[in-house]
C-alpha cells in the first residue's frame, strides 16, 4: 500500500475502535452503524491507496503508461505551456476504483516542472485538462521529450508529486499520486505513434501509449 493512505487507514480503524467500545459499554443501533461505516472505509482506503508491482517492458523508445485508467482523448493540440506548438494529446482518466500511484512514462531527466493552483471540475470533463488543479512535469533525454500532468478531480483534492527539476527519472519508476479519483494527460511530438484507442483500458508501468 503507498505510504500516503496509511492515515486515511489509521484514522479510520481508530474511529472504528472508539465506536467498537460504545457499542460494548452502552450499545445502540447507532454506534453499531457508525462501526460498520469506520471499517467499511478502512477497508476501502486500504483498497484505494493498494500499490501492486509491475512489470514495465523494456524498451527505450517507447512511452509507458503513467497511470490507471481508461484512454477518453486522443487529438492534437497546441501547447503553449512546454512545447511552444501543436502536440498530441492522451488523457487518461482514473476513476476512485483504479490504482492511483503514478509512474514515470519515459527515461530521462526532469526539465520542467509547474504547479498550477486551479477548479475542481470532474475530471472525465475536457475543462478539467485546462482549469483544473494539476501538476505539469516535462522529461526530456537525447532522442525525446515529453509533457503529463497530474490532475486532480471532484473528489481528488491533494496531488502527490515530490519532482522537481533536475530529478533523474526512470522509465516505470512510481513517483507520486493523486487521492481520489482524477486525470492524466499526456503531450508529445506529432510524429510520435500512438498505441492505444479510445475507451481502451490501461496499466501504469505496464501499457505501451507510444513508441517513438
Amino acid at each position: 500500500m503507498a505510504k500516503e493512505g496509511y492515515s486515511f487507514v489509521l484514522a479510520a480503524l481508530l474511529l472504528a475502535i472508539v465506536f467498537l467500545l460504545g457499542i460494548i459499554y452502552t450499545g445502540g443501533i447507532i454506534l453499531t452503524v457508525c462501526f460498520v461505516i469506520s471499517f467499511v472505509l478502512a477497508a476501502f482506503f486500504i483498497y484505494f491507496f493498494r500499490d501492486p508491482e509491475r512489470k514495465t517492458p523494456v524498451d527505450k523508445n517507447s512511452i509507458i503508461s503513467p497511470a490507471d485508467g481508461k484512454v477518453i482523448v486522443i487529438q492534437e493540440v497546441d501547447d503553449q505551456e512546454f512545447f511552444k506548438t501543436t502536440v498530441k494529446k492522451v488523457s487518461i482518466f482514473m476513476s476512485v476504483f483504479s490504482v492511483h500511484v503514478n509512474r514515470m512514462p519515459i527515461t530521462g531527466k526532469v526539465t520542467y516542472f509547474n504547479y498550477h493552483r486551479g477548479k475542481f471540475h470532474a475530471a472525465f470533463k475536457e475543462a478539467a485538462s485546462i482549469e483544473n488543479e494539476q501538476t505539469s512535469i516535462g522529461v526530456e533525454n537525447d532522442n525525446f521529450k515529453m509533457m503529463f500532468k497530474q490532475i486532480a478531480g471532484v473528489l481528488a483534492r491533494r496531488i502527490v508529486c515530490p519532482v522537481r527539476v533536475g530529478w533523474n527519472a526512470k522509465q516505470g519508476e512510481r513517483f507520486g499520486l493523486i487521492k481520489f479519483g482524477s486525470r492524466v494527460d499526456l503531450f508529445f511530438p506529432v510524429n510520435t505513434e500512438v498505441k492505444v484507442k479510445l475507451n481502451d483500458k490501461v496499466k501504469a508501468g505496464e501499457t505501451v501509449i507510444g513508441s517513438y
